[in-house]
């Protein structure tokens, strides 16, 4: 993995929350960054875009779909022509979904996978091939979560979607060991976001509050800011950690042990 010159980095879903985080602390890691997200939030990736140019690191911003191969082939291409290359792939895109399985339709299904587990093998499969071709290895982030290691009620579709990036991980990081990439993902519990906003937080005591609500969390449980994560991803794109690979590591204030 090459370790003289400036690195680069795409992030997914970068234009807020967890996203965010990880690109403004790549950026202090001397990374020039490229956020990826979809339309309609171009403000907050020119906005994220200055952030990180204050940083003294180079960045731009493209609009996209996660789930249509061409952008995220397209993301790629544009980074290696206006960087030199790709180090870096945090292939964070995500979105939650709350709906009991007996009101689920596969509208439901498509809508939700796509995003979370197609978004995430084109993203690792397009980093990789880059990687590949360059030879100088990388570091390949995917995006689980607390509910991709144990089932939650009333998200069913969601458990499934990040159950699958465990696998994915798991069996991309056996595929790209012989070219030094390590491949790992993050599985982070309740991390306070616009994702986790629901109508009636106001009544039960501000953001999160809902999502709190599930049986499946324990007593007493807190929600933490997206720098938790961040800095989880700082370490893994070092090169101390290229003895960490296949993992998908719990970050979740105790929930959940492996």
């Amino acid at each position: 993995m090459s370790t003289t010159s400036t690195r680069v980095a795409i992030i997914t879903g970068g234009a807020q929350g967890i996203g965010e985080a990880i690109a403004l602390r790549l950026a202090d890691e001397d990374i020039n960054v490229v956020i990826f997200d979809v339309k309609g939030k171009e403000s907050l990736l020119e906005s994220l875009v200055k952030k990180i140019e204050a940083k003294g690191r180079k960045a731009f911003y493209v609009v996209g779909d996660v789930t249509n191969e061409a952008d995220i082939k397209g993301a790629v291409d544009k980074t290696v022509e206006t960087f030199g290359g790709l180090d870096i792939m945090v292939a964070n895109a995500g979105i939650l979904f709350m709906k009991p399985i007996t009101e689920c339709t596969p509208e439901d299904f498509n809508r939700v996978l796509g995003v979370n587990t197609l978004g995430v093998m084109l993203a690792f499969k397009h980093a990789a091939q880059q990687m590949i071709k360059q030879g100088r290895g990388g570091r390949i982030i995917g995006a689980s979560s607390l509910s991709g290691k144990q089932g939650m009620a009333d998200v069913s579709l969601y458990c499934a979607s990040k159950f699958a990036v465990r696998g994915m991980t798991q069996a991309t990081a056996l595929e790209l060991q012989k070219h030094n990439i390590t491949v790992n993902s993050y599985a982070p519990g309740l991390i306070l976001t616009p994702m986790v906003v629901h109508p009636d937080d106001d009544k039960h005591g501000g953001l999160g509050s809902v999502v709190l609500m599930n049986p499946a969390l324990k007593p007493g449980t807190k929600g933490a800011t997206p720098s938790v994560v961040a800095e989880l991803v700082a370490y893994l794109i070092k090169p101390e950690a290229h003895f960490v690979t296949g993992q998908t590591i719990t970050i979740d204030g105790g929930q959940y042990f492996d």
